[in-house]
């Protein structure tokens, strides 16, 4: 029986619950053995040891197949042990056979974070804000272990944001894949570059107000006010602006207007009350 709470015996009654809805928030991998299956009795607690070591970083989910035998035709298993592992619902890696503890720790490793890796993230970003140049020369030694390593890539480029290497953000940024949190973060940090540039041409807020206040149908007037108050970070009184602009100039709005909407919702929230208010005010404007 498993005794870790990171090993879960699962059958056909639960595999829904324990692997697929469960595998999206964490993955999930499915041992196929069977206790007459002297190769599974060699790999299971290898991948039992291994997994409980990550922390709850990924789960593994036992299946007899002598026991489910639906199951394991459902996932055409012909020899055992057959491994699967399962994220957002589908079988992203996969192996059949027992694998030596270093193989399944780099099979995992594809999976879910490494501890080691894992802990010298934490160590960095805890120093992001104390010793910047500490954490960029952990964040290197990261990169240098593992070029695809995206925490890594996501705290250099936040690093570079905060000493305004804007120019240097985009090559740490370029492989990481879009969706999920990792690519929010590459978002946000886009946007806040994108901001800090806008900040070099901003106009004068006084000005641009005096202009509306003589000419309230002055796109341009609404558009720059909005940029201007975006880079002192007034987000709601920026986004009030822009939606004015896209309601005068609905091509500026299109445009310059909509671009700059999006930076704004990624640095807020692109599901928070703001960005999902606006939003829907300037689809009714232009659509």
């Amino acid at each position: 029986m498993a005794t870790s709470p990171y090993v879960l015996n699962v059958d056909e009654s639960n595999f829904q619950t324990e692997v697929v809805e469960r595998s999206m928030k964490t993955p999930v991998v499915v041992d196929f053995w069977a206790p007459w299956c002297g190769p599974c009795r060699a790999l299971t607690p290898l991948l039992e040891k291994a997994i409980t070591a990550r922390n709850g970083d990924v789960i593994l989910a036992k299946v007899n197949t002598d026991e489910n035998p639906n199951l394991a035709a459902y996932f055409q298993i012909e020899g055992i042990p057959a491994v699967k592992a399962v994220h957002q619902g589908q079988i992203v890696l996969q192996f059949e056979g027992v694998l030596a503890a270093e193989q399944i720790e780099e099979f995992l490793n594809q999976i879910s974070p490494d501890p080691k890796a894992k802990a010298a993230k934490s160590s960095a970003a805890n120093l992001e804000n104390s010793d910047p140049a500490k954490a960029e020369a952990e964040y290197q030694k990261l990169l240098e272990q593992t070029p695809d390593n995206i925490d890594a890539r996501l705290g250099l480029a936040r690093l570079r944001l905060a000493a305004g290497k804007l120019d240097d953000i985009e090559s740490m940024l370029e492989p990481i894949p879009p969706g999920g949190e990792q690519g929010a973060e590459a978002d946000r940090i886009r946007a806040e570059r994108d901001l800090q540039k806008l900040a070099l041409t901003a106009r004068d807020q006084a000005a641009l107000q005096a202009r509306i206040a003589a000419n309230s149908e002055d796109a341009v007037a609404h558009y720059e006010l909005g940029c201007a108050l975006a880079v002192q970070r007034q987000f709601e009184p920026a986004l009030k602006h822009l939606v004015s602009a896209a309601e005068i100039d609905r091509d500026l709005g299109r445009s310059k207007v909509r671009e700059l909407m999006v930076r704004i919702f990624q640095i807020v929230g692109v599901r928070s009350d703001l960005a999902d208010d606006y939003r829907t005010k300037l689809q009714r404007t232009l659509y």
